[in-house]
């Protein structure tokens, strides 16, 4: 397996310009569907599976688990933000700084898992909730001044997500476990 398949093994997210209602519904349901399959492909897993690395210089299992709690949970903000304010300025954050913080290293996947459901849970409400409107709107990312549209957010985070999947079910096909 190369490099390039193990750091990406869906591929890297392209967008679709101007979806329809239906491929961004199929975005929703993917995410809606996530917390179920990350936990399913982790709750058995046992420390030093936990702790090894999907590649080379790349985070172990549990420290992907837990980067997709910080990385939702900063994007459903991000979506009440943008649906609260007119064109809000986020906060961006060193995701591989906050990895190598203790809880994400350390700590058992369980919280991160609980955390994932219950973001997954209200995001998916306020997504299904939202207007045509509302997923026109958007807001301003700092770290390369760019206005970034709702629409595109759900694409990238449907996509986030069978993602960081794929390193756990690639790795876990490759270790035969």
């Amino acid at each position: 397996m190369t490099e390039e398949h193990l750091r990406f093994p869906i591929g890297k997210f392209i967008k679709t310009p101007n979806p329809s209602k239906e491929f961004l519904n199929q975005c929703i349901t993917i995410i809606e569907e996530f917390p179920a399959k990350i936990r399913l492909e982790t709750e058995n897993l046992n420390d030093t599976q936990l702790d090894t690395r999907y590649r080379d210089g790349g985070w172990t299992i549990r420290q992907v688990v837990h980067h997709i709690a910080d990385s939702h949970v900063n994007s459903l903000v991000r979506f009440k933000l943008t649906l609260t304010e007119d064109k809000p300025i986020v906060k961006p954050y060193f995701e591989d700084r906050w990895a190598e913080l203790a809880d994400s290293k350390f700590m058992p996947v369980e919280p991160a898992l609980q955390m994932i459901e219950g973001i997954h849970k209200r995001w998916v409400y306020l997504l299904r909730s939202m207007s045509e409107s509302d997923f026109s709107k958007s807001f301003i990312h700092p770290e390369h001044g760019s206005e970034v549209i709702l629409s595109d957010v759900i694409q990238l985070y449907a996509w986030h997500s069978k993602h960081h999947l794929a390193h756990i079910t690639t790795l876990k096909r490759s270790k035969q476990w």
